[in-house]
């Protein structure tokens, strides 16, 4: 096979690359690298996946490690970036290639700021491995937006994320399926029109939130939910804080560590649903509460939720969205406790929202 050679961002390992492969893992630091891809102006010009390569997310480390102090929090607000920001782009040409299945990943790491996260990045990349290598995403139908991208149309301004959302439903028809994967910071803002039971908004924080502002989740929604035909599916993996409704979802799905559950109704006034879709989001923690990335998982900062997520996924077979959920969050709170994170303040519990109630232990997940 034929290969290259490039060095690992972190460590600065050589190491041998197949032509053609879009990233690597260290065999040293197990930290994850984007090789760069063709300079283009075209989401649907990535190079083929390489059916070589398997993810592998290495057993808790032998010392633990405590979560990053670089966590999502309530008080985030976005300060100067120390690096020129990418051009503001309001006309971005969408891929040619659509298909049955296709996702948008957006992560941000926010460098040169005060509040920057470590796994953002990886989880977005992660998650890219995982949809196309695992459950069969055509690459050329997964849109990736990152600070690593070359291309200044997947770089993930606010402009760009709502270009990738319109994209992701745009043509969309029965038998589809699709996936928005966000990792970044999120934040809080007081509810203008009156449809929060908890009279605050959910928002995602692009890379140029202090010029451009945040996207709420009632845009989110009426992008991505709102236009989903009958039998159609989307799934949103929402890995940032105060997610539990950030999709603005009318059902939010109450469940103990036993198992017993029950669906809240969020629907307060106006219209929340699908065109006759589904839609399901499963985020990091709910509403109050803030999730972070962290080392304790495999040494390579990532987010708990996106971490579990794939894990669970990968070990389980005709997972119920139920058991998904419940062993999320074992996951996450065996992690926690053995970092000795128990306070009320540190607490991160993946939520389940959707379009409709169903029974949770009956239902398979099917993306």
């Amino acid at each position: 096979m034929d290969r290259r050679r490039c060095k690992c961002q972190r460590c600065g390992m050589n190491i041998a690359v197949p032509i053609g492969a879009q990233t690597i893992i260290c065999p040293r630091c197990q930290s994850v690298t984007q090789l760069q891809p063709p300079r283009n102006n075209s989401f649907a010009n990535f190079p083929p996946a390489n059916n070589n390569m398997r993810l592998e997310f290495p057993a808790y480390p032998a010392r633990p490690r405590r979560m990053s102090p670089n966590v999502n929090n309530n008080n985030f607000q976005p300060q100067q970036f120390n690096r020129p920001m990418s051009p503001q782009i309001n006309n971005i040409r969408p891929p040619a290639v659509h298909g049955r299945k296709r996702a948008v990943l957006c992560g941000i790491n926010y460098r040169g700021h005060a509040k920057s996260l470590k796994g953002s990045i990886n989880d977005a990349l992660s998650m890219r491995y995982f949809l196309v290598e695992k459950l069969g995403f055509p690459i050329a139908s997964v849109i990736v937006l990152t600070e690593d991208e070359k291309d200044p149309y997947k770089y993930p301004t606010k402009a760009n994320i709502r270009s990738a959302l319109r994209w992701l439903v745009h043509g969309c028809r029965s038998g589809d399926s699709l996936v928005f994967h966000y990792s970044g910071h999120g934040a809080r803002v007081r509810d203008r029109d009156g449809d929060e039971i908890d009279g605050h908004d959910e928002s995602l924080c692009p890379v140029d939130y202090e010029t451009e502002g945040r996207i709420l989740d009632d845009e989110i929604n009426s992008t991505i939910v709102r236009p989903l035909p009958p039998g159609a599916i989307l799934h949103g993996i929402i890995d940032t804080c105060f997610s539990g409704t950030f999709l603005d979802l009318p059902f939010l799905c109450r469940i103990n560590r036993a198992g017993y559950f029950k669906w809240e109704d969020h629907r307060i006034r106006g219209y929340k649903g699908t065109s006759g879709g589904t839609a399901f989001s499963i985020s990091a923690c709910d509403d109050h509460q803030s999730s972070g990335d962290t080392t304790a998982f495999t040494g390579v900062p990532m987010g708990a939720l996106t971490y579990s997520f794939i894990q669970t996924l990968e070990q389980e077979t005709k997972l119920t969205y139920g058991r998904l959920i419940m062993s999320m969050q074992k996951k996450i709170q065996e992690a926690q406790k053995g970092l000795g994170l128990n306070g009320a303040n540190e607490t991160q519990e993946p939520q389940l929202s959707s379009s409709e109630p169903f029974d949770i232990h009956s239902k398979l997940v099917a993306i």
